[in-house]
């Protein structure tokens, strides 16, 4: 038996795929544990569960917040000046506390928690990578390298500040295990891609849901469309919900469900059904397309039921995500500051009614069931468990390390 922690950033998109990996691996007679927001893992990974509380930055909700015509890379600087970086030396102590007290044998680390292999490099500990999105597998400062080398200055810093100079300066793969929760099928080309690299596709598992759904409201003879812009898009949806929400209106042929977390919309017809929030995953089944915002956590959930898609990304990976739905023929990207009904009715007539993106959508499903997911994710964790032990630190030196 081993124990695995997650070091997971507040961001509900980056802690759910942890859920059905933690799951597996308990499973299998291991113990897991997450290091993180307290309140916010325990509502999203159960009550019961073994949550060690870090602190995060007090401008971690508005931290992220985009300047006007911030695009690229000097967002995602921006981005690592701002939160990353913040994070980082806010959680440390918490993640240093998890360890001692846990005693895990493998951290599992989010792409943007920078404290887990800060520790799990003090410490001496095997770490994974967990990336969540698309952005981890391209190379965004190609043609920025002035942005890269501050990245590395950056990291060198933050290595120097936290005792462990003398490691590699990249902060977003493990050498160890990263565990990509894509495939190749919608990822497209993988050669660039490191050894440590396992591409086990997405990690869907039910989670608590207190949403009452009317589902007496889906009448199954008519095709359904969601639409949904995610969890941290509300600011800036109004105006494409509101387009949506006329574009579904004038089609009673079909019924449609809208995600509004704010409430910026305020009438629909019957057919047209408009909820503050909805449990997703079990709304999917019952759904044969989606409208969103190129998430790569919606995405993958609507591929994995094998649903095509209509994308209006809006910032970071989004776009990418979007093109790679393009690419695999499942879906209809629109431009998301532009849309109007013009462009939103005919995308969405065209992936309900033209098999080719259905059929695409069903041969990325397939090639997510192949992967293997939670449990392949888990299988490779048990991996690395077994080679890496401790390192070259025993328990006793590895817990004064960390008290310096």
């Amino acid at each position: 038996m081993s124990r695995f922690l997650f070091v997971v950033p507040p961001l509900v998109g980056h802690i759910n795929p942890t859920i059905g990996v933690a799951a597996a691996l308990v499973e299998r007679g291991h113990q897991v544990a997450w290091a993180g927001a307290g309140e916010l893992v325990r509502r999203l990974v159960g009550l019961d569960a073994a949550v060690y509380s870090c602190a995060v930055p007090e401008c971690a909700n508005t931290c992220v917040q985009r300047p006007p015509g911030l695009r690229g890379p000097a967002w995602l600087k921006f981005l690592c000046g701002r939160f990353f970086i913040p994070l980082a030396q806010a959680m440390v102590p918490g993640v240093v506390q998890a360890v001692e007290r846990f005693g895990p044998d493998v951290l599992v680390v989010d792409l943007e928690a920078f404290a887990g292999w800060i520790v799990a490099e003090r410490a001496g500990l095997p770490w994974a990578t967990s990336a969540t999105n698309a952005a981890a597998f391209t190379d965004p400062f190609s043609a920025t390298p002035k942005v890269e080398a501050w990245l590395q200055e950056t990291m060198t810093d933050l290595r120097h500040r936290f005792g462990t100079p003398a490691q590699p300066a990249n902060p977003w793969f493990s050498p160890h295990l990263v565990l990509g929760f894509t495939t190749a099928a919608l990822l497209g080309s993988t050669g660039h891609l490191g050894e440590q690299v396992r591409l086990v596709g997405p990690s869907i598992a039910p989670r608590p849901s207190s949403e009452d759904f009317p589902w007496g409201w889906l009448d199954g003879d008519r095709p359904a469309v969601l639409v949904t812009l995610g969890t941290v898009n509300s600011d800036t949806g109004a105006r494409f919900l509101d387009q949506c929400t006329q574009t579904l209106a004038a089609d009673p042929d079909t019924q449609a469900v809208i995600v509004d977390p704010v409430g910026v919309l305020t009438t629909a017809p019957q057919h047209v059904l408009v909820r503050r929030a909805i449990p997703q995953l079990r709304l999917l089944p019952h759904i044969d397309a989606v409208v969103c915002h190129s998430g790569h956590n919606t995405v993958c959930e609507t591929l994995s039921h094998g649903l095509p898609l209509v994308v209006a990304p809006i910032r970071d990976e989004q776009p990418l995500v979007a093109q790679q739905v393009v690419d695999a023929g499942a879906g209809i990207r629109l431009r998301f500051s532009r849309a109007t009904t013009t462009q939103i009715g005919p995308a969405v007539e065209a992936v309900l009614t033209e098999p080719t993106y259905r059929q695409a959508a069903q041969r990325v499903q397939e090639a997510f069931r192949a992967a293997g997911g939670a449990v392949a994710a888990a299988g490779h964790l048990e991996e690395l468990a077994a080679c890496g032990a401790r390192g070259a630190l025993g328990e006793e030196s590895v817990r004064a390390d960390l008290r310096g």
